[in-house]
């Protein structure tokens, strides 16, 4: 290797270019070297000068330091809803900004205790082992566990933090993605990726519903490469999805038979569910059979349109608070100042931000805030209500003598 800034990671480097979406030979114009000099950086056979060195940062929006941290453990392979071929630099953008947050998660995990992972357990190896009855018993098992009840879900995002689950929430400008999930085993808990790019909160809500689905189901199974194999796995989810939210008696109970468009727009708000989603819950019930689903379909579409319902501004997404708050209460319990969060990351402000949900401008004005999960200092054991709205995702620190 020649000489130079001999601490670059070159895979830190490469998982900066890919979370940029940038190519080596566009970074090698960005900083002014020759495409062959970046390829040679990425191998580890060349060292960047000094200058160069701080023109990568520069450009790729990331601490110095952090280039030369060395890279953790990488998620397990994420599960997209898209397995276009012609993605594969979009996927490749996300899985990086994934471990993004699985690093995020692991510094902050240095100073407090995360909720506790509570998922159904399930050992299925290949996606025919998995029949639609296990795909209702693992839904019903989830709602039992986070204490759900069989009504609506107020908030899954809440409920699925508090099984200790962590989720970002980031704008991607990938529209063909709308999320993903993995395991970490540093973390030792699953991470899910939505994407924010579509404000709609029926939507948003039933892609976090399918990564749970994945997370459970498919937890032991490889990503799917094959076309088939891959919809199997999708459409397994898409049931638990329908499942955790629509729980069979309670919905079937509610909805009138035969039904119709204006019947299921009358329980939208109330079920936190698309029409479109459903009218897929009740022909997976039964309730409904191919021919009428298909008419409701056609009818819906003539109506409304393909993508969008009535309503559908009238439920906000629900958005990510763990890591939010958890940067918060560290703040406030001043273990970490605003200023040094950047530097203690590695990230930029604005990574930050978008990655832990966190205000624009936190940092250029921050401000004090509240209880998630619990310090390392002050551990105490959590207490957890049955209802979604009440649930706390950990115990806030005698010194702040208030709650917020």
């Amino acid at each position: 290797m020649t000489k130079g800034i001999r601490d670059l990671q070159p895979a830190r480097l490469e998982q900066a270019l890919a979370a940029r979406q940038l190519t080596k030979g566009q970074l090698a114009s960005l900083v002014g070297v020759a495409a062959s000099t970046v390829t040679k950086w990425c191998q580890g056979t060349q060292a960047p000068e000094a200058g160069a060195f701080e023109r990568i940062a520069s450009v790729l929006n990331v601490q110095t330091e952090w280039l030369t941290r060395p890279m953790l453990q990488p998620v397990s392979k994420p599960l997209f809803r898209s397995n276009a071929a012609a993605l594969k630099a979009a996927r490749a953008k996300l899985e990086a900004r994934t471990e993004w947050v699985q690093e995020t998660a692991v510094l902050l995990s240095d100073h407090v205790d995360y909720p506790d992972v509570n998922l159904p357990a399930r050992d299925f190896r290949e996606p025919e082992q998995i029949g639609n009855a296990d795909i209702e018993a693992a839904a019903e098992e989830c709602r039992a566990l986070w204490q759900l009840g069989t009504g609506p879900i107020q908030d899954l995002a809440l409920a699925a933090e508090g099984a200790g689950i962590i989720i970002a929430r980031e704008e991607t400008e990938i529209s063909a993605i709308e999320g993903l999930s993995s395991w970490s085993a540093i973390l030792g808990r699953p991470i899910i990726f939505l994407s924010a790019d579509k404000a709609n909160g029926f939507r948003s809500r039933f892609d976090l519903a399918h990564e749970i689905g994945h997370l459970i189901l498919h937890r032991h199974i490889p990503r799917a490469d094959d076309r088939d194999r891959h919809n199997q796995m999708e459409k397994q989810a898409h049931r638990f999805a329908g499942a955790l939210l629509l729980p069979a008696e309670t919905f079937s109970n509610e909805v009138r038979v035969p039904t119709n468009l204006d019947n299921l727009l009358t329980l939208k708000k109330r079920w936190g569910a698309s029409v479109a989603a459903m009218m897929m819950r009740l022909h997976a019930l039964g309730l409904l059979t191919d021919e009428e689903k298909l008419v409701l379909f056609k009818r819906r579409s003539a109506r409304w349109g393909a993508k969008s319902e009535p309503d559908d501004d009238q439920w906000k997404p629900e958005e990510p608070r763990l890591l939010r708050r958890t940067l918060e209460l560290l703040v406030t319990a001043g273990i970490l100042s605003t200023e040094a969060i950047p530097r203690y990351l590695g990230l930029s402000a604005r990574d930050i931000e978008h990655l832990c949900r966190l205000r624009e401008n936190y940092f250029a004005n921050p401000s004090g805030v509240v209880d998630l999960a619990t310090l390392r200092s002050a551990r105490a054991p959590m207490q957890q209500s049955p209802q979604v709205n009440d649930l706390q995702l950990g115990t806030v620190v005698s010194l702040l003598n208030r709650r917020k």
